[in-house]
């Protein structure tokens, strides 16, 4: 596996990062969106991130090419909970299933101390089973279920938390 580049992303970075989200959208398996979103609707999102506590990090290749991205956000606003975040990898199309979420999430468990993280969750539809077998490879735990919060093209999914205390 080639080493794998982190930087902290930028503004002018927020098209790619939003084309990679919205390329996940019509597999119905990532997120519960529907339909793309704009780089306008994400700029919000954008600004929540910060390089001390709520990272978004690019993920680049050897060649310097952009193969993803991952952020830290917050789990919740109140600030009981700031030692807690989601957990959110996003490839692109051409970079999935060739071992990249592996050497990404490792780098974020091996970097939440940085941050003042103790646990990392991460919600991801039941069907998503790729996604579950990454996670639960680094022993995040089913810490809850929703079922049946969602409404994909008809069809009623559930929704699980996975968990992992780091400490």
């Amino acid at each position: 596996m080639e080493e794998l580049k982190f930087r902290n992303a930028e503004l002018v970075d927020l098209d790619k990062i939003v084309a990679i989200y919205n390329s996940t959208i019509a597999s119905r398996m990532v997120t519960a969106d529907v339909e793309d979103v704009s780089v306008e609707s994400k700029q919000k999102w954008f600004n929540e991130h910060n390089p001390e506590t709520r990272p978004l990090w690019i993920v680049e290749d050897h060649e310097d090419q952009i193969i993803g991205w991952v952020s830290f956000s917050s789990f919740h606003e109140r600030p009981a909970y700031n030692g807690t975040v989601e957990v959110s990898i996003y490839l692109d199309e051409s970079c999935r299933g060739k071992g990249y979420g592996k050497t990404i999430l490792q780098y974020c468990i091996d970097n939440t101390g940085k941050f003042g993280v103790n646990n990392l969750v991460a919600l991801i539809f039941l069907h998503n089973e790729p996604s579950l077998k990454l996670f639960r490879y680094f022993g995040f735990e089913d810490w809850g279920k929703l079922p049946d919060v969602a409404v994909l093209d008809g069809v009623e999914r559930s929704l699980v938390i996975l968990g992992k205390r780091i400490k």
